[in-house]
């Protein structure tokens, strides 16, 4: 598996949103916020933790993409990433081959209504998609993005714009499990 360009990033957002929106279509609020077990997130959940962890990185890549224009750190494709980012983006690629759980900053409020999760949800695919543009002509290797989870994390800008729709992916299957499920609540 390759590393998505910035256009396939974008793409992979669009499609993200046009996701989120499918999902969610009609959904009543007992069904959004309904888990199939105490244990496992409700849809509600999935979106809300996509929620806080995108709002965390668009910060952050914001902040590294106006360093790097500051600093002229251009560079054109193809792009080769090292084998610990590519080993990290395979990881968060769907389906979940292992199970990590969210650091306590990252894990959602449960309850939260519709209205208050997708509209600001819809609004970071939206972001995301416009940071990819504003990449363009950076080189995706050395410009470097900080981790939310530890300052002494950093990853390049390709791989961490990649990094977010796999795991964006990845949580959207997880939120698509939920409404599949048989015991899913009727309206």
């Amino acid at each position: 598996m390759g590393v998505p360009d910035l256009e396939d990033c974008q793409r992979q957002f669009q499609q993200i949103g046009e996701g989120v929106g499918a999902l969610a279509e009609g959904l009543t609020e007992a069904q959004f916020t309904w888990r199939p077990r105490q244990e496992v997130w409700s849809i509600q959940e999935c979106f809300g933790h996509l929620t806080i962890v995108g709002q965390q990185y668009l910060r952050l890549i914001e902040n590294a993409i106006q360093q790097a224009r500051v600093r002229r750190i251009t560079g054109a494709p193809p792009f080769h990433y090292g084998w610990l980012e590519r080993s990290f983006l395979r990881q968060n690629e769907p389906p979940v081959r292992r199970r990590v759980p969210a650091p306590r900053r990252f894990r959602p409020v449960h309850g939260q209504p519709v209205t208050a999760i997708l509209p600001t949800l819809l609004h970071v695919q939206r972001e995301f998609i416009r940071l990819a543009e504003l990449a363009k002509g950076l080189d995706l290797v050395r410009v470097k993005v900080r981790s939310p989870i530890s300052r002494f994390i950093r990853f390049s800008l390709g791989i961490t714009l990649a990094q977010q729709a796999a795991h964006e992916r990845r949580h959207l299957e997880q939120a698509r499990r939920v409404r599949e499920n048989p015991a899913f609540p009727a309206k």
